[in-house]
């Protein structure tokens, strides 16, 4: 029997609340009261023993949970040369109206890949699951968007295509480096094109002299750029994402500014889109999705415990199905539970009946997961 293909019917984006465990052990071993060994005979533990929890519930997409990284995005230029931290543009929002800043990456160096960032990872995973291991990595606008232009020394990088073009050759060997490790399945997670649907953001992009629909075509280019690197077997995915950073979000809006260049051009094979709130606006821009792309609904939210109706969830995939066949529709939770170490506000177990949600659904509407 030939072995199906993602994205599954049930999927996942990824980021997993890391048990106390991991997170004692890793503040233990950057302040060098426990050896590497320790660190990481920990971390495989815990690892293993998430793989079994997805497999449990009855998902065929495995990740590793993410436990190993500081977060989504910063866990990729740490692993880099050249970057230190400066202060992001944009800020977090919480629903109580508060906003919270927080630090991105800045070239202050040539930038340079002198190990492995996501392969060795994907490695470990793929020894511990017999189902298909993903491997998740932020998209390369992570890199410029949050300090726009000035998200690197002039004096290193004076013309800023320079600075993409390492950049892109820098993504382009680790996927290499991902695929002779034999991974079939990337995802990237994308979070600048979710935040140029909002209105907010758009403006203050303008207002530093930048046009937004430009901004978006460039993204999009130097996606796909990098993914010519990937061979023909390997599967990838766009996961769009507003912010997710201890249930905080950074833009809201629809996905009608980006939905044209974003669902025609990009050459991914399916798109993992943020649907649990109002602040996802609604379906109708998935009538610009190209005809061979698969989209995940991100219908259920990983910001909060409360557990989503299971009638409500078919509802909204049969009102998705009018824009994007049933056959191409899969479900997901929004957005991982951990996109930082901290985790969202929800426990383990909560987690848990999340992602059992996640396949109940899958089958009662498609049959399988």
């Amino acid at each position: 029997m030939t072995k199906q293909n993602p994205p599954f019917r049930a999927e996942h984006i990824g980021s997993l609340l890391r048990p106390h465990e991991v997170k004692d052990a890793a503040k233990a071993y950057r302040k060098g009261n426990i050896s590497r060994d320790a660190y990481f005979e920990t971390l495989d533990r815990e690892i293993a023993r998430a793989v079994k929890l997805q497999e449990s519930v009855g998902l065929r997409t495995i990740t590793d949970g993410e436990f190993g990284r500081s977060s989504w995005f910063g866990f990729f230029f740490e692993r880099l040369e050249g970057l230190t931290l400066r202060p992001s543009l944009f800020r977090f929002h919480d629903e109580h109206g508060h906003d919270y800043e927080w630090q991105t990456c800045y070239a202050s160096g040539k930038m340079r890949r002198e190990q492995p960032i996501c392969s060795d990872e994907f490695e470990r995973l793929q020894g511990l699951t017999r189902e298909t291991p993903k491997a998740n990595m932020p998209s390369p606008s992570a890199f410029h968007f949050f300090r726009g232009d000035q998200c690197r020394d002039e004096t290193i990088y004076p013309d800023i295509e320079e600075w993409w073009n390492d950049l892109v050759q820098i993504y382009q060997a680790e996927i290499r480096a991902l695929s002779e490790a034999g991974c079939h399945y990337l995802q990237m997670d994308e979070v600048p094109l979710a935040m140029l649907c909002d209105s907010d953001v758009r403006q203050q992009i303008a207002g530093r002299g930048r046009d937004p629909d430009d901004l978006t075509r460039r993204y999009v280019a130097t996606i796909n750029k990098v993914l010519e690197a990937r061979p023909a077997d390997m599967t990838v995915g766009m996961h769009l994402c507003r912010g997710n950073f201890r249930s905080r979000w950074m833009a809201q809006g629809g996905y009608e500014p980006v939905a044209e260049s974003l669902f025609s051009d990009l050459k991914v094979d399916v798109f993992f889109l943020e649907y649990d709130s109002p602040r996802a606006g609604d379906f109708s821009p998935l009538r610009f999705m190209a005809g061979d792309k698969r989209v995940v609904l991100g219908l259920i939210t990983s910001k909060t415990a409360e557990l989503e109706d299971k009638d409500a969830l078919k509802r909204r995939i049969d009102q998705a199905s009018t824009y994007v066949p049933l056959e191409r529709l899969a479900i997901s939770p929004q957005c991982g539970f951990a996109s930082v170490a901290g985790g969202n506000a929800l426990r383990e177990d909560e987690q848990m009946r999340k992602l059992a949600l996640v396949v109940e659904v899958a089958q009662d509407v498609w049959g399988e997961a």
